[in-house]
């Protein structure tokens, strides 16, 4: 019967690249194979941002935390990271719909100059590659044991290659109108899953099961342990969700090119707004069902942990259960739906890294502006070189040992207090020119790198003392606090430039102008 399942993954597969290649239509501009030419609805727009951080751990591993003891903990953190995109929706996308940007990085080149816009870029996507390539080869762990229990044996380097090859196929056609329509599709298939294993979970614990799930304390929403060293190295803290959490979200969907673009795809400022701050709302309500879907498993299993049921970890309950628990047919679409987290991820790293490669590297470090059609080509190819070097580092990755889920959580806390903080500087410190936003940028990544690898924090762990690393939602308040103090002292030795300001907000953008215009009126 697991044929019928191979069945499933493999239609879907061919069905989701010929899907995105027929809603995307034909690209014409490089800004069309960026934004879209800013013609997408604000929905769909808000979908992608969802499965474009929703990775195969995430699918995975929150029903397994909430199994474990975390509760819905994963939900409070949702809660800050919707005050941060309340943030962004107000104070950054404006920024970039006026300016008719297709980069969020072209900001800091009109605030500072292109020496910022290129470092920061550079910046984004070898951090980009460094992150996904560990995401990838993350992804391919679960998938690999779901597909040994298929009767399909193969090794962690074709894995890798088959996803990045299908996932490239419409991201190299169909640009960010593919990846978007597929992002949706794709989230829909793994909430749905989610939602479909809860009321299965549901039929078979009752009532009864739902009500000692609540009295063992796996709906626990908040932690409220205030101690200090528990604040500042769980990221379930009350104080590290909300607050950490909120500026972590301003960086992540604020400063990173990969959520900013799908926002800057929509098509006015307001639909902008509404397709951030509806993420937000649609993270929470994803994290809810995934963890529910964790409390139940908890009572379908009595209570049993993972080692008693014999599995690996708890990243294994939620996998074994669609596995052995769902009808056939039925596990094979929610199999479905994990390869879908793990292609909507990546192909949104790869559309983004291609975008901010032409309009923020190429422009900042080559004076001449190619014409649309060159740019297109280029888009396009640099679509193809960085899958090909995203699956290289994956491949080398699954050679080397290491934890590749701290690996991945700790890449994020490099740079996003200093791409945050430069975008910040520009708003605040009216008197900093590029010099200051270069020196403070990098200053910034350089104490960060020591703080993310040097700084560990005793915490008491059943009676032992355990060094800890700090909450990743801290490092970012961090590099902010640091940008901003490095940028006003230094600018404090110089008169203010003069600053060139973008339009005034009218609710639309202020123009459709190509990727070259946008980026040859910041020469200065």
């Amino acid at each position: 019967m697991r044929q019928l399942d191979l069945v499933v993954i493999v239609v879907y597969l061919v069905a989701i690249a010929l899907i995105g290649l027929r809603l995307a239509g034909r690209q014409k501009t490089a800004k069309d194979y960026f934004v879209g030419e800013g013609h997408m609805p604000w929905w769909t727009v808000s979908f992608s941002v969802v499965a474009t951080e929703t990775s195969v751990l995430t699918v995975i591993s929150v029903p397994g935390a909430a199994y474990s003891g975390a509760g819905f903990g994963n939900v409070e953190l949702a809660l800050g990271y919707v005050i941060g995109r309340v943030v962004v929706a107000t104070v950054l996308i404006p920024l970039y719909k006026r300016g008719g940007f297709v980069s969020a990085y072209q900001y800091l080149g009109s605030r500072f100059g292109l020496r910022l816009q290129g470092l920061a870029s550079v910046t984004f996507v070898f951090t980009r590659l460094l992150a996904e390539g560990v995401r990838l080869f993350a992804s391919a762990i679960p998938i690999k044991l779901l597909l040994d229990e298929f009767g399909v044996h193969a090794g962690y380097r074709v894995i890798i290659i088959v996803l990045t090859l299908i996932t490239v196929v419409y991201t190299y056609l169909g640009g960010i109108k593919a990846v978007i329509w597929t992002d949706a599709i794709q989230m829909g298939l793994y909430l749905g899953g989610a939602l479909l294993a809860i009321a299965v979970l549901l039929g078979h614990v009752g009532g009864d099961g739902l009500s000692r799930a609540v009295h063992s304390g796996h709906f626990r929403l908040f932690d409220t342990d205030f101690g200090l060293a528990h604040i500042l190295t769980s990221p379930f803290a009350l104080p590290t969700a909300v607050i950490g959490g909120a500026v972590f979200a301003m960086a992540s969907h604020g400063s990173d090119q990969l959520i900013v673009q799908r926002v800057l795809a929509t098509r006015s400022l307001r639909d902008g707004q509404k397709a951030m701050i509806a993420s937000g709302v649609f993270v929470t309500l994803q994290f809810a069902a995934f963890s529910l879907v964790g409390a139940l498993l908890w009572s379908y299993n009595q209570g049993k942990d993972f080692q008693q049921l014999g599995l690996a970890s708890s990243d294994n309950l939620y996998p074994n259960f669609i596995l052995h628990g769902l009808p056939v047919v039925v596990s094979g679409l929610l199999v479905a739906g994990i390869l879908g987290a793990a292609m909507g991820s990546l192909s949104s790293a790869l559309n983004s890294m291609s975008n901010s490669t032409v309009a923020d590297i190429i422009h900042s470090f080559f004076r001449a502006t190619p014409s649309e059609e060159s740019l297109l080509r280029l888009a396009r190819v640099m679509t193809l070189v960085w899958a090909a070097l995203m699956a290289v580092f994956a491949c080398v990755f699954s050679a080397s040992t290491g934890n590749v889920y701290l690996t991945g959580l700790t890449i994020a806390g490099y740079t996003y207090g200093a791409l945050l903080g430069a975008f910040l500087l520009g708003r605040l410190v009216r008197r900093a020119n590029e010099a200051d936003s270069v020196v403070a940028f990098l200053v910034t990544v350089g104490v960060m790198t020591y703080l993310v690898r040097g700084v560990k924090i005793d915490v008491t762990v059943a009676g032992a003392t355990v060094p800890t690393a700090i909450a990743a939602q801290w490092l970012v308040p961090v590099g902010v606090v640091i940008t901003l103090l490095v940028g006003g002292a230094t600018s404090l030795f110089h008169r203010a430039p003069e600053i060139t300001e973008l339009p005034a907000a009218d609710g639309e953008r202020a123009t459709s102008g190509s990727v070259a215009a946008a980026g040859a009126g910041q020469d200065r």
